[in-house]
């Protein structure tokens, strides 16, 4: 996932040669720009990450050293008011990392039915107030199209008080960015078929920025690192037939004290990362 190019360019610094995927064209023509130093080193390839193992290898590259996967929004595009993503701009309600997608999150808030949306926003921002939000959406559409960022923001914040720092409506904008993308599907596509990428020996690492997604690579990863699985019903643990990779790291790294001065926005980072065998 190339993003704004900053893992990239760290990579390309220490030799490697890298194949860059990103669904954005703002994010490919950024990246290329800043790193055209690097020449034929960079590939830069557009697309959704999920479908890295097929655009690899229509480019004749069947297997790679290393897989980076840096989930989630960019900084780019959370600042760009145009893009939709934050309720701190005015901007129309889109959301869409490939801004060629068919949905958009308007799409969703103004003709979801009201129990699609309460799911959503459940599911994907762990909203208690999920079907209160869902209702006042329904009732506010019905007079007039929710069509940006502050009217869906003001709208939320008029069904939850405010507590704390966390403006109300942070979690449903985060569901609704996961579901407009569908990024967990991503992720699990991705996971389902990164190590199949990989040379023996080869590292893959994901560096996820909520819950939802670390659970998603933490529970795969730790599925697939074990020699032997064990129930209470068995008499002895048996060989896992998943086992094909080692922990390179017990926990997942987090930013340090220094990071988070000179980068808040990476304070709910978490990076795991695991060697195929």
């Amino acid at each position: 996932t190339l993003g704004g190019g900053g893992h990239t360019e760290r990579m390309l610094q220490a030799g490697a040669e890298v194949w860059g995927i990103d669904q954005d064209p703002a994010a490919r023509a950024a990246a290329r720009a800043r790193l055209a130093r690097f020449g034929d080193k960079l590939h830069i390839i557009a697309g959704n990450f999920r479908n890295a193992a097929d655009m690899l290898r229509q480019h004749g590259v069947e297997q790679v050293d290393g897989l980076l996967a840096d989930i989630g929004i960019s900084s780019p595009q959370v600042d760009c008011a145009e893009r939709g993503f934050s309720f701190l701009h005015e901007g129309p309600l889109d959301m869409r990392m490939n801004p060629s997608a068919p949905c958009s999150a308007a799409d969703i808030v103004n003709n979801a039915p009201e129990q699609e949306i309460a799911d959503i926003l459940w599911q994907y921002g762990e909203e208690r107030a999920s079907r209160a939000i869902a209702r006042r959406i329904v009732q506010a559409r019905a007079k007039a199209p929710i069509t940006t960022t502050t009217q869906l923001a003001d709208l939320i914040a008029g069904v939850l008080p405010r507590k704390g720092k966390q403006h109300p409506a942070t979690r449903s904008f985060q569901a609704l960015r996961i579901a407009v993308n569908d990024e967990l599907g991503a992720l699990e596509e991705l996971l389902r078929t990164g190590l199949g990428m990989l040379k023996s020996g080869g590292r893959f690492a994901v560096i996820t920025f909520h819950s939802l997604e670390d659970r998603a690579v933490k529970h795969y990863f730790e599925r697939i690192t074990k020699a032997e699985i064990d129930r209470p019903e068995w008499p002895a643990p048996r060989p896992n037939p998943e086992y094909a990779a080692r922990p390179v790291y017990r926990k997942p790294i987090v930013p340090s004290d220094d990071e988070l001065k000179a980068n808040p926005r990476s304070r709910s980072a978490k990076l795991r990362v695991i060697e195929k065998l």
